[in-house]
């Protein structure tokens, strides 16, 4: 099989395995939904910013992110799941490039990711807590491919080191955690400790999130190309690292 069948035919397991099981989307909308009406109600009352900026809409670009956080880096799941049942072994030995069963696995993960975010997305729009245009919808699906596929490979980095599926997922709500909360996902960026912002502006994710707003015509803190080359610079980083993982793993 070349390169190209052994990309498709892994994606294609991805997407029909989130296909058939359809509570896997009802369970990650549930954390995101229970964030944004909670915290939106709760805080809605006294929050004001730029532009009289109420803080439903203020954290949705937010809730967009953390579903893409969240759904993308337990993508490596998968892989430690494949390698439990056997699955993993029988890829790895066939005579098939393992870039490329990273890659099918990867664009997989990235799919169904966007499928769970896309569906918030929608419900943001139709209660106006978004609005863009053609642009600033282009826009924003770039910046949500480019935080879903690199938190999906540095999953899959994670992934390939490990064995055990629990400890992987208890690895991942350790890193998780800190990498949302830190992103101004939930807050605005300024006035901040000095410590507090050294640290936001070292996550990652801090950038997509600023470009989602951007996108959805909310306040921004960085310009959208700075935002652009941050996360393109930070998923070259973690496909270099986790195709060097993946190559090293043994099933």
């Amino acid at each position: 099989m070349n390169f190209i069948g052994t990309v498709y035919t892994l994606w294609l397991r991805e997407t029909t395995r989130f296909k058939r099981n359809k509570s896997r989307l009802i369970g990650s909308m549930a954390l995101p939904l229970l964030f944004l009406v909670v915290l939106g109600a709760g805080f809605g009352g006294f929050f004001r910013y730029r532009g009289n900026v109420s803080y439903m809409e203020f954290i949705g670009p937010g809730i967009v992110g953390m579903s893409l956080l969240f759904s993308s880096m337990f993508g490596g799941l998968s892989v430690l799941w494949d390698k439990q049942f056997g699955f993993l072994k029988e890829i790895l030995v066939a005579p098939v490039s393992r870039v490329g069963i990273m890659a099918g696995i990867t664009l997989g993960n990235v799919t169904t990711s966007m499928l769970k975010a896309l569906v918030f997305l929608v419900a943001l729009l139709l209660t106006g807590l978004v609005r863009v245009d053609f642009t600033g919808i282009l826009l924003a699906m770039l910046f949500m491919v480019l935080i879903s596929a690199s938190f999906v490979a540095l999953g899959i980095a994670f992934a390939s080191r490990m064995s055990d599926p629990h400890g992987f997922q208890l690895i991942m709500n350790f890193l998780i955690m800190p990498v949302f909360f830190l992103s101004g996902a939930l807050f605005p960026l300024e006035g901040l400790p000095g410590w507090l912002t050294v640290l936001t502006y070292l996550d990652p994710l801090t950038y997509g999130i600023d470009g989602l707003r951007f996108a959805f015509g909310g306040p921004h803190q960085f310009s959208p190309l700075m935002n652009l080359v941050v996360l393109v610079s930070f998923l070259g980083t973690t496909t270099v690292v986790g195709v060097a993982l993946f190559k090293r793993m043994t099933a």
